[in-house]
């Protein structure tokens, strides 16, 4: 018995202090009473904002094609990101893309029993169709004006996306900065993850069917096939995704779910 409560003792302090360490980091879960709140009724379990935000980032080693990925400088997280994670509403059709997760998808159901996914995604996007955007964070617009150069101009403009706030975040990434060749695989990805959740799903195909094919460009046309009803297609761009993400990645897990539906409907 002693042994186990040892034990359990020992698994508790290293819990506290994981979670020190992300409140320190700006990882820690959000304060409930904070400007950005969600929108869901129905309590669920919490996304933990340090695993959200090293999938957030996963793109950006990868958006690039061939073997090697581009080097990452270290990216400040913003103070807005925990009450950021907490607001996302559930989502079905997630792009792979700096500041979205793939725990975003938190509810299975509907994708499990629903046949016609078109009709899902269209009510998602019809559903969104007129929601404000998220209140400007107090603090968020001192740290965006002074972010400079890439990929920092497109970590602000991912925030902005989650914000839904699309016209700010469009704006950013058809910035006069001189977009460096490395990144460039990156911005093209993120206009087209604008265009997807705007609204405009065949827009942002297009658009990433005219891209490189990189591992997150793989994915994002493999995704919006399927929700745009070209099972077929979606299922031969997933598979190319999957076989190139670690399987430790949550983005792996979430291709594969996506692939297992367009394999049923393909």
């Amino acid at each position: 018995m002693s042994v186990t409560s040892r034990s359990v003792t020992e698994l508790f302090r290293q819990y506290l202090h994981r979670q020190i360490a992300a409140q320190t980091e700006g990882l820690g879960f959000a304060d409930p009473d904070g400007q950005v709140v969600p929108h869901e009724a129905v309590t669920a379990q919490p996304v933990d904002p340090r695993l959200a935000w090293e999938d957030a980032l996963a793109v950006i080693r990868l958006c690039k094609t061939g073997a090697t990925s581009i080097s990452t400088p270290r990216l400040e997280v913003p103070s807005v990101w925990p009450a950021l994670v907490t607001a996302q509403e559930p989502a079905h059709a997630v792009t792979f893309c700096i500041g979205n997760f793939p725990q975003m998808v938190r509810n299975l159901q509907p994708l499990l029993s629903v046949g016609d996914l078109t009709e899902l995604h269209s009510r998602a996007v019809h559903g969104n169709v007129g929601r404000p955007a998220v209140v400007m964070p107090a603090g968020f617009s001192e740290w965006a004006n002074a972010l400079q150069g890439y990929p920092h101009l497109l970590l602000a403009a991912g925030m902005l996306r989650l914000m839904r706030r699309f016209d700010e975040a469009g704006e950013l990434l058809k910035s006069s900065q001189k977009v460096p060749a490395d990144w460039r695989f990156t911005r093209d990805n993120e206009e087209a993850a604008l265009a997807w959740h705007r609204g405009n799903g065949e827009e942002a195909l297009a658009l990433w069917q005219a891209q490189k094919p990189n591992v997150p460009v793989l994915f994002n046309r493999g995704m919006a096939a399927l929700f745009l009803g070209r099972s077929a297609d979606a299922r031969t761009a997933l598979e190319r995704a999957v076989d190139q993400l670690p399987e430790t990645s949550s983005w792996y897990h979430l291709g594969h779910l996506y692939l297992a539906l367009a394999a049923a409907r393909s």
